[in-house]
């Protein structure tokens, strides 16, 4: 099976354009880590995967708010940015286990700020720079993570 998968972006609407392809990948309640410099594209990408998921309107970037829900038809969006917590156990203030259901996509950008309290993710995410493009290499974390890379390879 898929463990790891990688793949060049040459800009932003590649970026949105790979987000919206691992969302025709998911079938099932997922959690996905991002990892990656800031301005490396994780709120970019989390657009791509909202949008593939059904949603039409703007994803905004849940910096001040710590998450974003979208709530689709389907499978929900959380949409994630753990940037600004000081420490993990602020994800029990905001009731980050009421998000967990069998219904839901949870993208959640700088994971390490909730090191300890967050669930084991079927897929990790990384977007790093190369050169004037970004690179996204997907690492499967779960079983449910490799069926998801190998659907997403198989679309190529």
């Amino acid at each position: 099976m898929i463990k790891i998968y990688s793949e060049i972006l040459p800009d932003q609407d590649a970026t949105v354009v790979m987000g919206r392809r691992l969302a025709k990948s998911l079938t099932s309640s997922t959690i996905i880590f991002l990892h990656g410099d800031l301005g490396a594209g994780k709120t970019t990408f989390s657009r791509g995967v909202i949008q593939g998921l059904g949603h039409n309107g703007n994803v905004k970037s849940p910096t001040y708010t710590l998450v974003e829900p979208y709530e689709l038809s389907g499978l929900n969006a959380y949409h994630f940015d753990l940037y600004r917590l000081s420490e993990p156990e602020e994800l029990e203030y905001m009731g980050f286990r009421d998000y967990l259901n069998d219904h839901a996509v949870c993208l959640i950008e700088w994971p390490e700020k909730g090191a300890g309290l967050l669930p084991k993710p079927d897929l990790v995410i990384e977007l790093q720079y190369a050169e004037q493009q970004r690179e996204v290499t997907f690492k499967a974390g779960t079983e449910l993570g490799e069926t998801i890379l190998q659907r997403l390879k198989n679309e190529i």
